[in-house]
């Protein structure tokens, strides 16, 4: 028990995990302000930076997950402007890193087709239905979007938050029809991490952002913008991690070597 303790230890602060930390902790803070979309309602924006959150996790691990995907984050937070955002941002973001590195790891590799397309159909259903209920109800208006340092206004009407509802309920459930079952832990393990980070957020609005910054802001109209980021990163994410895992299998950690 205690050789066990100390070899995982030794992996979380080993020459090479430092390193893939520190790397991916820049990563997750460039993609993060590289693309961001202000939303007004929560003095938030939308950002790509889950992509290299889930990306470091998948690749390295938990520690390295919870490492890059916090300090990294809180890093474009505080670049950004939105310092009242920073000290959440580390804790939930780490926790969602930490969480998909931990799951991806401990892949049960499972055989059955059958449960994999059940499960993938279930979970696609709900994603999807909290997608659009939640942002056709409580978020249309304007929005901004910038891209580097031009700034664009826009309207997000409720047929946009009922059609992106229906296309990932669609994707989700036709990604366990037709990949096997360790891909559908990936996604588990993804989505997972991406709804702690959902949760997160809108505890933090609703419950503790107003006490300590005086900010007013509407938890529930980040949401659905949250899981369109958790969605999107795990697009970008998990093909991405696929592709670098076959290519240099020998630079990744995590168990999950065949998603």
């Amino acid at each position: 028990m205690r050789d066990a303790s100390m070899s995982k230890e030794t992996k979380a602060t080993s020459p090479f995990t430092v390193a893939s930390a520190a790397i991916f902790t820049s990563f997750v803070c460039i993609a993060t302000i590289l693309f961001s979309v202000y939303i007004p309602s929560t003095e938030g924006f939308f950002n790509i930076g889950e992509s290299m959150v889930f990306l470091s996790a998948l690749l390295f691990g938990p520690y390295v997950g919870a490492f890059a995907g916090g300090v990294g984050s809180m890093l474009a937070d505080l670049i950004l402007g939105y310092p009242h955002y920073a000290p959440a941002t580390l804790v939930i973001k780490a926790c969602e890193g930490f969480i998909v590195g931990f799951l991806a790891e401990h892949n049960p590799r499972l055989r059955s087709r059958l449960k994999w397309k059940i499960f993938t159909l279930l979970l696609g259903l709900v994603v999807g239905l909290l997608l659009a209920i939640i942002g056709s109800i409580y978020y249309s208006g304007e929005g901004e979007l910038t891209f580097g340092f031009i700034t664009y206004k826009f309207m997000l009407p409720c047929m946009f938050w009922l059609i992106l509802g229906g296309l990932v309920a669609f994707l989700i459930s036709m990604a366990g029809f037709f990949s096997d079952p360790q891909f559908g832990w990936t996604l588990f393990s993804v989505t997972l991490g991406g709804l702690i980070m959902v949760l997160g957020y809108f505890l933090y609005e609703m419950f503790i952002i107003g006490w300590l910054f005086n900010i007013s802001v509407i938890a529930i109209a980040e949401v659905p913008i949250n899981i369109g980021q958790m969605i999107i990163g795990a697009l970008i994410a998990i093909p991405t991690a696929r592709v670098i895992r076959r290519a240099f299998p020998q630079m990744s950690r995590s168990g999950n070597s065949k998603f």
